[in-house]
């Protein structure tokens, strides 16, 4: 089976040997696909976790792109991989989904992320005043540009280019990095993925960014955003020789010091 954007890219490209399924939507994947293969970057790993939803296929990232820190199978390993697979040599990568919840429903039925929810002001000559409460208690107005919440997972993507800290998956926690900060007290901060965070919008932007993961939306300042651990989360395949601090070792360079 093929996802019909993608075969339309190599139709003219690629031949396909016997029969050939297409398929646009989750519907036409749950209870039918064994496994789910991203072909691509981060960001395409991030889309097929839409299609996935909450049927539990395991999703196999192969990395074209950048960095790739979900998509962990490089070129060169594709053949190791699939032999591993038809073996049973792998292991499956559970992880924790944030969902927003909105009196309009911006997202529908996709209204979840794997990596990030973040929120800045569309004017962003504006600082934006954004009131977190956690339980029903405020922890802070951050005066910033705009907010993120992450999952473990997200913790090496925007977060972390927000000063915010790795944190390893399972940790079962979820981060609140502010994004550029007029406070110089104001840090990130680590809280149980088992709170329910309220959020409201004020200042001087009438309208902000809502986003999760790659997918926004456009709010008035008076929409209050309501986040929470979803109910299901993403399997990632992975290889038995896989772990998470060989990721941090192979994409962030760290162990790499003349001392070493």
């Amino acid at each position: 089976m093929v996802y019909e954007p993608f075969y339309k890219l190599l139709e003219n490209k690629v031949k396909f040997n016997g029969s050939l399924v297409l398929f646009n939507r989750h519907e036409e994947i749950k209870d039918i696909a064994n496994f789910l293969v991203s072909i691509g970057g981060d960001g395409a790993l991030l889309h097929t976790v839409t299609l996935v939803r909450d049927s539990g296929i395991p999703i196999i990232g192969i990395n074209i792109g950048r960095l790739g820190f979900l998509s962990s199978i490089a070129k060169d390993e594709i053949l190791p991989a699939i032999d591993s697979i038809i073996n049973n040599e792998y292991f499956l990568d559970k992880r924790a989904l944030i969902q927003l919840e909105t009196k309009d429903d911006l997202f529908g039925n996709i209204n979840y992320c794997l990596n990030e929810f973040s929120v800045k002001g569309k004017d962003s000559s504006s600082l934006s005043v954004i009131d977190v409460f956690i339980d029903g208690v405020l922890l802070n107005s951050y005066w910033a540009d705009g907010l993120i919440i992450a999952t473990p997972t997200g913790s090496t993507a925007y977060s972390l280019s927000c000063g915010g800290p790795i944190v390893t998956p399972g940790s079962e926690n979820f981060l609140i990095t502010p994004i550029a900060t007029h406070n110089l007290t104001v840090r990130p901060i680590v809280i149980p993925d088992s709170c329910k965070i309220r959020i409201k919008l004020r200042g001087r932007n009438d309208k902000y960014v809502i986003c999760l993961d790659s997918r926004s939306a456009i709010v008035n300042s008076s929409t209050e955003l309501f986040i929470k651990k979803e109910k299901f989360g993403i399997n990632l395949l992975k290889m038995k020789n896989q772990h998470f601090f060989h990721t941090i070792q192979n994409k962030l360079l760290w162990g790499v010091d003349i001392r070493n």
